[in-house]
């Protein structure tokens, strides 16, 4: 008997971003509520299915980011972030996700897509805490893309991708605060923020009023990979029990 001719499962595949920036010193992600099933009313990470043209999964994501935030390539940090594909996390079928961590410094309001009924700007912690609900398995993909952002500030000049083409020291500390959610000293921040060779460098002889003191500015320098690297500060006690009873 002549076995059945071998047909691929069908599976669809669909680009998730992750979109953080800094907005009134906090972190902040971009969500949208969904306009359609499944889930309809329900806040999600902005996203979409590859269109059927032959479109690539990069050229995807940043489509995806122009319709939701009008931004291009050459203004955000954009790197893929990992593939979530569990047989169970869309009822609609088998449906693996690409995601991406997205970054950009000052961000507006955002204006929902065609599939969505309204976008907003929500602080992260909402999202980490469970304060938020999010759709499909989008609170692990933010989890995962902010766990990403908190330990690569550690290591490469990623921080900067928050700031502007200008900022200073005091902004730049903001950002690593807001990040891993810690205050921090700012004489040592400063000291070791000065000691990473080629991570700022300064902007020319412009200096910010802040209010007191002019703050001079700084750019991003030309090293990518921090030496000596700015180690993110161990949780307190009080954190660390506050998380244990999260989970």
């Amino acid at each position: 008997m002549q076995d059945e001719a071998w047909s691929p499962p069908a599976v669809l595949l669909t680009v998730d971003l992750v979109i953080l920036t800094l907005r009134e010193s906090r972190l902040h992600v971009l969500l949208v509520e969904r306009g359609e099933d499944p889930f309809r009313g329900m806040l999600a990470l902005p996203g979409g299915f590859l269109s059927h043209d032959g479109e690539e999964i990069l050229d995807a994501a940043h489509r995806e980011l122009r319709e939701e935030t009008a931004l291009t390539s050459d203004s955000v940090h954009l790197e893929q972030l990992n593939v979530y594909g569990s047989s169970g996390r869309d009822p609609r079928g088998r449906v693996v996700s690409v995601a991406h961590l997205a970054i950009a410094p000052g961000l507006p309001d955002p204006v929902a897509g065609t599939d969505a009924t309204g976008a907003a700007w929500i602080p992260a912690e909402a999202v980490l805490s469970g304060e938020v609900a999010l759709a499909f398995d989008h609170r692990q993909i933010t989890a995962d893309a902010i766990e990403r952002a908190r330990t690569k500030i550690e290591f490469s000049a990623l921080a900067t991708a928050f700031c502007g083409e200008s900022f200073t020291i005091a902004e730049l500390q903001q950002v690593y605060e807001a990040v891993w959610g810690t205050p921090l000293d700012t004489r040592n921040f400063y000291r070791k923020v000065q000691a990473a060779k080629g991570f700022i460098v300064s902007a020319g002889t412009d200096r910010r009023t802040t209010g007191g003191r002019p703050a001079r500015l700084y750019r991003a320098g030309p090293n990518t990979v921090l030496f000596p690297p700015l180690i993110r500060p161990a949780p307190s006690a009080t954190e660390e029990n506050t998380r244990g009873e999260e989970e």
